[in-house]
């Protein structure tokens, strides 16, 4: 974070769900001052490439004017977000999605990437998942992702959702950042299906707040099913502004993440980071 500037990448596939993440970050912006850059990534296969000029070639069997076309498109549509937005920055590259946000979000250095995501449930979410949930479990920059439009938010009160057995300098910059800047009061939840272990979660989220110097937050531990029916209750009893959840990376149809569940079905803003 250089300057006390957030830099901050939006991936915009020009729908109202890309609109609802710039909203938030104008919103976050009135506390916290951030340098926007959108993204579009135009997916196409590996053959395709940008020459000079912003001429489409493929040696592969690719028709070449209906990419060309959709090029010209999308860059039409970024040109107009930048003469709309002042000092917003725009981007379009070419190739698979996933994989372009996470290295370009890496290698421009930003310090979060604000995704609008519809969600998605059943056997698609079982096969495929949101592209926000795989964003989230591939990149190593924190994802920041909503459902709906939350430019109206107070953040008044974060969860942060965690196994604080794992007590360790965890990548919380951003949350801290939130938290000095809007004075938000933080909530440590950890779900057990056994609360005998009460007193040692609670001894472990004290090594954990020390450990990530941590001075101000409230104790929580709620028995329940799983982690996802957890955050929903708490949340039910206690309405959190934004949720905070790590992740390391895992997910499938062999293991499924609980951070990826709360992204595609929780509409509430959750900040998702690469847990160490």
């Amino acid at each position: 974070m250089s300057n006390n500037i957030i830099r901050v990448l939006i991936p915009t596939d020009f729908s109202i769900q890309s609109e609802f993440a710039y909203k938030m970050v104008q919103n976050l912006s009135k506390k916290v001052e951030m340098e926007v850059t959108f993204l579009h990534i135009l997916n196409v296969p590996d053959t395709v490439t940008l020459q000079e000029k912003n001429q489409i070639e493929t040696c592969g069997e690719i028709d070449i004017d209906y990419v060309q076309t959709q090029y010209d498109m999308a860059l039409s549509k970024l040109k107009d977000i930048e003469s709309k937005n002042e000092g917003v920055q725009t981007k379009i590259k070419l190739g698979k999605i996933t994989a372009n946000i996470v290295e370009f979000a890496k290698e421009g250095d930003f310090d979060f990437i604000a995704i609008g995501t519809k969600g998605i449930s059943g056997l698609a979410e079982k096969l495929i998942g949101s592209e926000a949930q795989h964003i989230a479990k591939k990149s190593e920059v924190p994802v920041l992702t909503l459902m709906c439009d939350r430019s109206e938010l107070k953040l008044q009160n974060i969860l942060l959702v965690h196994n604080f057995e794992e007590n360790q300098n965890q990548s919380l910059d951003l949350l801290k950042i939130f938290i000095k800047a809007f004075h938000t009061k933080l909530h440590f939840l950890q779900i057990t299906k056994d609360l005998s272990e009460e007193e040692q979660i609670k001894k472990n989220m004290k090594v954990f707040a020390q450990n990530n110097n941590i001075e101000t937050f409230e104790m929580h531990v709620l028995k329940d099913t799983n982690v996802e029916e957890g955050v929903y209750h708490f949340n039910q009893m206690h309405d959190m502004d934004m949720v905070c959840m790590g992740t390391h990376g895992k997910g499938g149809l062999l293991h499924k993440s609980a951070t990826a569940a709360l992204i595609n079905h929780m509409y509430k803003p959750v900040i998702s980071y690469k847990i160490k």
